[in-house]
């Protein structure tokens, strides 16, 4: 059995990956290196991939920054040091326009290609920044896309979209990839890393993440600006 995977190299992605495989699937996981200034996590997704024994793993770039209209892709200021009713205020600046869609598009391709029945994502509406393309309203739609648009739906053989993490909190999710071995020391979630790699600490997303490890009763592996954790 084959499963595709949108593999970030980040947090939530590992630990979905490791879902799938502990749910019998072959892994062949799929990052996209799109421009974005956090560039280290498609190096990471790779480590990540050997260290979960992936059958398969497809790095496609696709540079975005020729579209633009986000802090991912630009010079824009990525946001810092905001608070949690601050990150529920709307839709950030981080927000990259239509790029989950992107992704899962070419996630429904290597499926078909490969005749993977399913595609794993790590979308999350708990711990979130608001981004609308990681609802389940969203994903739903999407797979009747899937369904409508593809030789394998037309056939009968849909591809469906599996989200393991969807309702479950930072802490619950860290706890998860505890349990199933993933190798959480890999990932990157910062969006705004330091030259040399450390997280900072201060972004949307490094906040959610130190807050989950903080609830879950652990520290964070990984290496952050002034040894902070």
């Amino acid at each position: 059995m084959k499963a595709v995977v949108l593999a970030s190299g980040g947090l939530d992605s590992t630990v979905t990956a490791a879902v799938a495989k502990r749910d019998g699937y072959d892994l062949y996981l799929l990052t996209v290196g799109y421009g974005q200034r956090h560039r280290i996590e498609v190096e990471r997704a790779r480590q990540i991939g050997v260290a979960l024994g992936a059958a398969g793993h497809l790095v496609l770039d696709l540079d975005l920054r020729l579209i633009g209209g986000s802090a991912l892709i630009s010079e824009q200021a990525v946001p810092k040091d905001r608070s949690r009713a601050e990150r529920a205020e709307g839709i950030p600046v981080t927000y990259v326009p239509a790029r989950n869609t992107i992704f899962l598009s070419l996630a429904l391709a290597h499926a078909e290609t490969l005749g993977a029945a399913w595609i794993y994502f790590g979308a999350n509406v708990v711990d979130y920044s608001g981004y609308p393309d990681c609802r389940p309203e969203y994903l739903r739609a999407f797979e009747q896309v899937a369904r409508l648009g593809t030789k394998a739906g037309m056939g009968g053989a849909g591809i469906g979209i599996r989200a393991p993490l969807l309702q479950m909190t930072k802490a619950e999710i860290i706890r998860q990839g505890l349990t199933l071995g993933a190798p959480l020391h890999l990932t990157h979630s910062c969006y705004d890393p330091a030259p040399g790699g450390a997280a900072c600490g201060r972004c949307d997303s490094c906040r959610i993440r130190l807050e989950g490890f903080k609830a879950a009763g652990m520290a964070d592996p990984i290496a952050y600006v002034g040894a902070l954790s």
